[in-house]
């Protein structure tokens, strides 16, 4: 078996926002053909731009309109000066990555979404469960089973992010998630201790938000909780218990 290191060859540009499909009309060779009756969510589909040729993935982790571009390296610089001239703004990869999924309430694989929680918790569950059998079948039933989980990803938001001299701070990593009454660090009715498993400033709504895992009895919207950064505590309070966007323009509707 040969693997051959393709890193160099390619190049991807994202683009996204509700405006993301008729901006890249004006740049592809049969605007038509983005049309959604003929590019479904999910779908991957040859398209052309600037005499170039494009795979594009209709698929977006900011929550709304958009599609990944794949190209050969070498037009990729064609590609983006097509794009840009339409207006097209640039963003790191901190805004799909983090602040932008965040507002949406979109989950991270390895970091949000963990074996030591299960689907449910995370809010990911479909209603049904498939007739056929599958791995962990019988596990999924029992915990669909419970009455509550002992524990659901809840979507935090800070409400004072000011250090004690006067620095505003907009921390990364894991924080522990503490109760303020007592100070101690919540722990579920199975022994996980929350903390962050996400944090970012998210620039729509002006706040840091954090995704964390919260014991049931503290998965409650508006309940006030705190957060250690550098060994001082910061406000946040539960704005979403499970998955709820913060900041929605397409009404929940990103696939159309």
């Amino acid at each position: 078996m040969t693997i051959t290191d393709v890193s160099e060859q390619f190049i991807t540009i994202g683009i996204w926002g509700p405006n993301a499909r008729d901006t890249l009309k004006k740049v592809v060779a049969d605007p038509a053909g983005l049309d959604v009756e003929n590019f479904a969510f999910a779908a991957i589909k040859p398209i052309e731009i600037s005499g170039k040729s494009v795979t594009a993935f209709r698929i977006s982790y900011v929550g709304e309109q958009g599609w990944e571009l794949h190209m050969k390296y070498e037009d990729g610089l064609a590609v983006w000066d097509a794009l840009r001239a339409t207006g097209v703004m640039a963003f790191g990869v901190e805004t799909y990555a983090n602040s932008r999924r965040m507002e949406k309430s979109l989950r991270l694989q390895n970091a949000d979404l963990i074996t030591q929680y299960n689907l449910i918790e995370a809010d990911l569950a479909r209603p049904k469960v498939k007739e056929a059998d599958f791995r962990g079948k019988a596990k999924h039933l029992e915990y669909k089973a419970r009455a509550h989980q002992p524990a659901m990803l809840c979507t935090l938001v800070m409400t004072e992010n000011t250090d004690a001299e006067g620095v505003a701070r907009y921390p990364v990593g894991s924080l522990p998630v503490m109760d303020p009454e007592t100070g101690d660090v919540l722990i579920d009715a199975l022994g996980r201790r929350s903390y962050t498993t996400s944090i970012a400033y998210g620039p729509t709504i002006g706040k840091n938000i954090a995704l964390a895992y919260l014991p049931h009895d503290y998965c409650e919207i508006g309940r006030k909780l705190t957060v250690n950064y550098f060994n001082e505590d910061y406000p946040v309070e539960v704005a979403a218990v499970g998955y709820k966007p913060l900041y929605d323009p397409e009404n929940l509707k990103p696939r159309t």
